[in-house]
């Protein structure tokens, strides 16, 4: 995220698995990497270009009606809420075509739900590479199902979002 232009001109929806206690922190941190905003959803927030809207704590964030962040405590997905199948799912539900699905390094499966729905709707899917993950669980479970339309290194993810959000 940090390596993103300051008008970089696309919305950033992100759901980290973290310890309860920590998003705060983490969403502070991220601010101070980059030169987006970025800060904790709530519920009923704006989705807008240049923002990072990062889940909050122990909640499923959503794009809702209207494209405004929908913020849910039903029960976890795969073991975790925020889950990332949630997110991806409803972006592509309410983006369409439009919807850009990264997946970074992580355990598990989580988010694989999700890539399904944007694939269906025209979207784009995205996966950190093996070699640069320090867990290829998450990414490696998207190539494996054959979801990933890119494979990238770390490095390579901010240039490709650059020149998809390129006019």
């Amino acid at each position: 995220l940090g390596a993103l232009r300051p008008d970089f001109p696309l919305p950033v929806l992100v759901a980290q698995h973290l310890s309860p206690g920590f998003v705060d922190g983490f969403a502070s941190w991220l601010d101070s990497m980059s030169p987006l905003r970025m800060r904790v959803a709530r519920d009923g927030d704006p989705i807008e270009p240049g923002t990072v809207l990062v889940a909050p704590d122990d909640g499923h964030m959503l794009v809702g009606e209207r494209g405004l962040v929908t913020i849910s405590r039903r029960a976890p997905v795969d073991g975790f809420r925020p889950s990332a199948t949630l997110l991806f799912s409803s972006a592509a539900g309410a983006f369409g075509e439009r919807t850009v699905a990264v997946i970074l390094t992580g355990m598990g499966r989580d988010g694989v739900g999700g890539l399904n729905a944007v694939r269906a709707a025209g979207g784009l899917v995205a996966v950190q590479d093996e070699a640069s993950s320090v867990v290829f669980g998450m990414p490696g479970a998207a190539v494996a199902a054959g979801l990933a339309h890119d494979v990238l290194t770390l490095n390579a993810i901010a240039p490709y979002l650059e020149e998809i959000a390129a006019p």
